[in-house]
Order: structure tokens, then C-alpha cells, then sequence
């Protein structure tokens, strides 16, 4: 038969795409219920946040971390900031944009679900050795490129916002690791 490979490959892309959308649900839906206080949602938002600097962490730099529209953004930036885990102010560098701050309350939620996210990360990931989530990653970022807009990561790193103590830090790495080989 003719075109069998690209059959197969059209048939795979399918099953990837669904699987992807699948996952993605459940992986929300177990965050959710992992993170009491907040939503999956609300979470990646704060850290979105904390992973620009201060004076852009408007809602479309927000948006375009997150891979969505600056109409989500809005709502969830809006039920943040109902908690009093954020706080929206004028932009000083354009004045149609507001800016976002995490609030002292926020930084300690983030700091509670980031301890709860241990046990979620090592029992979601605990049948990927190191090469395969690096494998993982790169492949993920090779697919979030397929329109050529590279994946503005949460890479950076944000223990400076968040004043969190060497002891906790490695406190909470050793649970890991604990994590990791047990589970």
C-alpha cells in the first residue's frame, strides 16, 4: 500500500497530540488536589510571576510564559489576587499594562505547595531515570517550537524573591532523593 509510513506517522502524531491533551488534564486535576490552597493554574501563575523581573511581570509577559491569553491570565491573576497572594499595580514603563506582585502571603503559598510538589513530582516522575527526563524536556521543548517560538521557561532561578534558608533548601532536596528511591 501506498503511503503506509506516512500513515503510521500521521496516526502516531494523533495519538501524541491526544495523549498530550490527556495528560495535561490529568496532570491539572492531581496538582489540584495536591495543592489545597490553590489551583495547578493559579500556581504556575504565581511562579510565572516570580520567574520575571519585577518591572515586567505584566499580564502578556505573564500570558506568554504561561503559553496562553492574556484573557485567562486576567481571570486567574484576578482570583490570585482575591486570596491576597498577588497584588496588581499600575506598569511604571506602560501605562495601558498593570504589573503583578506576589505579596509576602503569596511567597509563603508558593512556598507550601513547592513542599507538597516533592512527593507530586517524585511519584509523577519516578519511572524516569535522569537521561530519560532530560530526553523528556528537550523533545517537549522541540514540540512546544513547532510554530517557532521558543519556550520561555521557568529555568531561571527564584530563591532570591522567595528567601528560602540553605537548611530548608537542602531539607527539602533530601526528602527528594528519599522520594526518588523509594518510591
Amino acid at each position: 500500500m501506498k503511503y503506509l509510513k506516512e500513515i503510521k506517522e500521521y496516526s502516531l502524531m494523533q495519538q501524541i497530540y491526544a495523549i498530550l491533551f490527556s495528560l495535561a488534564n490529568k496532570l491539572q486535576i492531581q496538582g489540584d488536589n495536591q495543592f489545597k490552597n490553590l489551583t495547578s493554574r493559579q500556581f504556575m501563575a504565581i511562579l510565572a510571576v516570580l520567574h520575571l523581573p519585577e518591572d515586567e511581570t505584566t499580564l502578556n509577559n505573564i500570558a506568554r510564559k504561561l503559553g496562553t491569553s492574556k484573557q485567562n491570565t486576567n481571570v486567574l491573576i484576578t482570583n490570585i489576587e482575591k486570596k491576597g497572594y498577588i497584588i496588581t499595580m499600575p506598569s511604571v514603563r506602560d501605562k495601558r499594562a498593570i504589573n503583578v506582585k506576589v505579596t509576602e502571603k503569596g511567597k509563603q503559598i508558593i512556598l507550601e505547595c513547592g513542599k507538597k510538589g516533592i512527593e507530586f513530582f517524585a511519584k509523577v516522575f519516578r519511572d524516569f531515570t535522569e537521561a530519560e527526563l532530560e530526553l523528556l524536556w528537550n523533545l517537549l521543548k522541540k514540540l512546544h517550537g513547532y510554530d517557532g517560538e521558543e519556550h520561555d521557561g521557568f529555568e531561571e532561578d527564584i530563591d532570591y524573591k522567595l528567601e528560602i534558608k540553605e537548611d530548608e533548601q537542602i531539607k527539602a532536596i533530601e526528602e527528594f532523593a528519599k522520594l526518588r528511591n523509594k518510591i
